[in-house]
């Protein structure tokens, strides 16, 4: 059963980031119909993020104080009905507003998501669990880039939002179902954990790494579809797919790759998860700012891959190295407030980026978020290389 767990969980990440993405490739459509700014434009992902940062900690601490399945379940429906909202938009206000609701609807689930799967796999294959979960992600972003687009061609940009809408209250009943079967062992048998739980050098500084990626993750995921179209003179739905396709293939391999060597570093090497984390961080940096500064589609693409790979390797292994670091009772709580501070970084990269990007360019924006990664994962891996090899809390 833990394997159907992983698959349900899985399709249902996948519908997360379909409803949060599909709306990038629509960047151009909304500028044009509803006279958008780029400044504007650029709330549209960072009040998202914003908001599901601000209320990760909040999804967290009631999966572990509620038990996962309900959170994940209720996180579905609500998510559906704001991407309905977003659909009905007509103007700049409430087409923002429907952002920042689906941001906090779709923020419960994944803590409780992930503090789920940690619960239920043995430390020896839980980032092989959590990176199959998480490559959802990579699958969501290059259907979301691409369904976006090819809706608004065919039938108007506002066409995705139904059937995203229909499709997830679709879903919530097999996935009940399934949750209600699976898993024996949650975290509604423990008391909810502490934020003392949290304080570890280990978990400061893996944070801090991970606010780097989010950096230059988001910048590419909420820009880049509209930086090809504007350079290489894309359709909306040829930038939306040439901006995801490679990036998430690349991101595949690395985050199934990494989940295996995650197991096998956290048994055999010193740095053991923390080191890949790291390492792909600090490897990911200058593809980054290679994707934005090719003169060639085909270069970007090849860039956009080998980030990819990288970006994977390390986001196989956060969650995971972060549950060596704390009690089982705060593994909602810890996913929670690394989202958080993922999440702040995405927003802010995402709207800076809307607000510079034509007085600095956005090659040069990503110069300096790479080089802020870069120093990143570089104090992580100073930090923590006089280590032991880490050991999972224990709950108390």
């Amino acid at each position: 059963m833990k394997w159907t767990l992983i698959a349900v969980l899985w399709l249902t990440y996948f519908l997360n980031y379909v409803d949060r993405q599909v709306i990038f490739s629509l960047l151009p459509a909304l500028r044009a119909e509803i006279a958008m700014s780029n400044l504007e434009l650029g709330f549209l992902g960072s009040l998202f993020i914003w908001f599901y940062s601000l209320a990760s900690p909040l999804g967290g601490r009631l999966a572990d104080r509620y038990g996962p399945g309900r959170i994940i379940v209720a996180s579905l429906l609500l998510w559906s009905g704001a991407t309905l909202g977003t659909g009905l938009s007509g103007s700049v206000v409430p087409l923002l507003f429907w952002r920042a609701m689906t941001g906090v609807t779709e923020a419960l689930y994944f803590p409780a998501a992930v503090s789920l799967l940690g619960a239920v796999h043995p430390q020896s294959m839980r980032s092989r669990a959590i990176s199959l979960h998480g490559s959802a992600q990579f699958a969501g972003i290059a259907a979301g880039g691409w369904f976006g687009g090819w809706m608004a061609e065919q039938f108007g940009w506002r066409s995705g939002f139904w059937y995203l809408t229909a499709g997830g209250v679709l879903w919530s009943v097999p996935l009940w179902m399934a949750l209600r079967r699976s898993a024996t062992r949650t975290v509604t048998e423990r008391k909810p954990g502490r934020l003392a739980d949290l304080r570890s050098r280990g978990y400061i500084t893996l944070s801090t790494a991970f606010f780097g990626m989010c950096v230059m993750l988001w910048m590419l995921y909420a820009w880049l579809p509209l930086f090809l179209h504007e350079r290489y003179g894309l359709s909306l739905s040829q930038s939306g797919l040439h901006a995801t396709i490679f990036l998430q293939l690349g991101s595949l391999a690395g985050i199934l790759g990494g989940g295996v060597a995650g197991d096998w570093a956290n048994k055999r090497h010193r740095l053991g998860r923390l080191g890949l984390v790291g390492g792909g961080l600090l490897l990911a940096s200058p593809f980054a700012v290679w994707v934005l500064s090719a003169r060639e589609l085909q270069t970007a693409e090849a860039a956009a891959g080998a980030f990819g790979v990288f970006a994977g390797i390390m986001l196989s292994n956060t969650m995971a190295a972060a549950y060596d670091m704390v009690p089982e009772r705060s593994y909602g709580l810890a996913a929670g407030i690394l989202t958080m501070v993922g999440g702040s970084a995405g927003g802010m990269a995402i709207l800076f980026a809307g607000a510079w990007k034509d007085t600095y360019g956005i090659e040069a924006l990503m110069r300096w978020g790479a080089a802020a990664a870069a120093a990143a994962a570089l104090l992580l891996l100073t930090s923590v290389r006089n280590q032991t090899p880490p050991q999972q809390g224990k709950t108390a």
